[in-house]
């Protein structure tokens, strides 16, 4: 028997394969369920695969609430923290990973010790003071949103440990050859960690676009609600027809599917791209 079809290997293929079972089962299912008819769905018990497609749920998604207009807002939103967060991390990684500061290893400490806060006990004085700013109200709702989450330490961290692989050889000869630092982190050390940095653009896109609480809280104007809101609209508009909302939470999916199947090699990479110096 050959080393790939040994029975331990058949056996953790089966044990994952009955794992991902769960995990899958929803996302087949709402997609299942967007081109069922009110027949299949009303069905006792529920009817797992469509008796004939009923596309039209997804052009009456549009019409049942503004989709369209909560798909830019999530987007708008995921893209501006997506794109903060990498740009800080980025910055902050190299320098604790490469300038001289006094007391640089308890800085980072403290750094670090803010993913030991939960986000509930901030929401509330994160609200009020984008409250009091006025950030709650037509388009500076968009900087409402995203202001909070303009950093990350996660982030941080994972690049930190990233950079700190990178050759002292190579570092060094950059800096005979006249590289200052801004040179060398955006010529050298970017490129040569672009998994880690997708990694983490990853991550904060996934954490962004299925936000919920904040969004809940902060807008007040419909019109720059984003799409997870938009969707739990769908619930008490259209309760009778969950079709509709199926279909809504379908189109949500599309986004994160795709990041996620297009990005999950960054995401293995730049996870360990730190574990072993």
């Amino acid at each position: 028997m050959s080393r790939r079809t040994t029975p331990g290997r058949i056996a953790v293929y089966v044990v994952l394969g009955l794992a991902l079972i769960p995990v899958l089962f929803p996302v087949y299912y709402a997609f299942a369920g967007a081109v069922m008819g009110p027949g299949d769905l009303a069905t006792y018990p529920p009817a797992l695969v469509p008796g004939e497609l009923h596309w039209q749920n997804f052009g009456d998604v549009f019409e049942a609430v503004p989709l369209g207009r909560f798909y830019v807002n999530s987007a708008v939103q995921a893209g501006v923290i997506t794109f903060a967060q990498v740009v800080t991390s980025i910055l902050a990684a190299y320098a604790f990973a490469f300038l001289r500061m006094p007391a640089k290893a308890a800085t980072f400490a403290l750094f670090l010790a803010t993913l030991m806060v939960p986000w509930e006990s901030i929401i509330i004085p994160n609200y009020l003071a984008i409250s009091d700013w006025g950030l709650t109200r037509g388009g500076l709702t968009y900087l409402g949103l995203v202001l909070p989450f303009l950093a990350s330490a996660f982030g941080t961290f994972l690049l930190r440990q990233a950079f700190l692989q990178f050759p002292g050889e190579l570092r060094d000869a950059a800096v005979i050859d006249g590289c200052g630092h801004w040179r060398l982190l955006w010529q050298v050390v970017v490129p040569l960690s672009k998994p880690s940095i997708a990694a983490v653009g990853v991550y904060v896109f996934l954490s962004a676009w299925n936000q919920y609480f904040w969004p809940l809280i902060l807008v007040r104007d419909p019109e720059y609600q984003t799409l997870q809101i938009g969707i739990s609209q769908l619930n008490d508009a259209e309760a009778a027809q969950p079709g509709l909302i199926l279909a809504g939470v379908a189109l949500s999916l599309l986004p994160t599917l795709a990041v996620v199947l297009f990005g999950q090699r960054y995401i293995v990479r730049g996870l360990t791209a730190g574990a072993l110096r």
